[in-house]
């Protein structure tokens, strides 16, 4: 057999082998949910004729537990495009309303962290900027996780915060606003070129707790890219040169999202139409005071418990919406 011939039998077999493998992870987890909703369908009459409640009751939560997961299968499937099962990049910036923004973006940036925790995906901090009194200004999450993307993209738009203000000696109500921008990670399967001559690579001083922690070499980078503006930074790896990768890396994710965009022509390609960060252009409201209610303005679905979103518990969110728009 020639040395080609080897190659192409090998390269047909591993294809095969992924695709029996990618069938399979849509297969057997429904034919689980199917078995396990026959078991519990053929349960109830005996729980109703011995008129054990707390077994009935048992098997509900059984039938929602499976309704759930089943939904989550529902919506994975629509997630075909050829980013959704990439790591993502996770941006969030504050928007209208000073300090009160700033910190509106450090519980988002909790909320993301336990949202990714929930689904035993991990998050990195790749960059952030510390707010005047409170809160963050910026802050950039790598999220790694099977489809990351895919289900992050519904999170890409503008939120808004309304709640009493722990800022204000006044206990006034305040409205604030951040924005969320999320960017598939492109890795070396996809080839996007970066000249040297086409960046500006400045280097700074990370910032620290203070104290014996304080960063005294300017190990943090940032990269401008001349032809389209494009700046990310990166303070959180140990070495000049390891922050420097990181950014390349993050540049070459936001060079490629740009370009996906441009050739659909319309920014809802990746995620949603940009929009200033202030009043109309919200995509969710999480109102505090003076009742507790999520109310995402896309989809309609709301949710009365605020602190389980703040949480983690966005999922019904982010699944109604790509049933909705995909």
């Amino acid at each position: 057999m020639a040395q080609t011939d080897f190659w192409n039998d090998s390269n047909n077999a591993q294809s095969t082998i992924a695709e029996a493998k990618e069938l399979r992870s849509w297969t057997v987890p429904y034919s689980e949910l199917r078995s396990r909703g026959e078991s519990v369908e053929s349960l109830f009459p005996e729980a109703f004729a011995c008129k054990d409640n707390d077994f009935i009751e048992e098997l509900q939560q059984e039938l929602g537990a499976i309704e759930t997961e089943l939904t989550e299968l529902e919506v994975r499937k629509m997630l075909s495009g050829e980013l959704d099962k990439k790591n993502c990049y996770l941006n969030i910036n504050a928007g209208a309303g000073g300090t009160e923004a700033c910190d509106w973006v450090s519980m988002l940036a909790r909320m993301y962290h336990r949202w990714a925790s929930n689904r035993k995906w991990n998050v990195e901090d790749i960059d952030s900027v510390r707010g005047d009194v409170a809160g963050l200004k910026s802050i950039t999450m790598k999220i790694s996780g099977e489809f990351a993307y895919g289900y992050a993209k519904a999170e890409n738009g503008v939120h808004r915060l309304v709640r009493i203000s722990p800022f204000d000696s006044s206990s006034r109500r305040h409205t604030s606003f951040a924005s969320v921008d999320i960017t598939p990670e492109i890795t070396d399967d996809i080839v996007i070129e970066i000249r040297p001559e086409d960046i500006r690579v400045d280097t700074f001083r990370a910032s620290g707790a203070g104290g014996q922690h304080i960063n005294v070499t300017d190990s943090a980078v940032r990269i401008t890219h001349g032809a389209t503006g494009i700046v990310v930074s990166c303070q959180n790896e140990r070495s000049q040169l390891q922050n420097k990768e990181t950014c390349l890396k993050l540049l070459r994710s936001k060079l490629y999202a740009k370009e996906i965009m441009e050739r659909e022509s319309a920014l809802k390609a990746l995620g949603g139409e940009k929009m200033d960060i202030a009043w109309g252009s919200q995509i969710r409201n999480y109102i505090f005071q003076p009742y507790t209610l999520v109310k995402d303005t896309r989809t309609k679905i709301e949710m009365g418990d605020v602190q389980a979103v703040m949480n983690g518990d966005i999922d019904t969110f982010i699944n109604s919406y790509l049933k909705e728009f995909g």
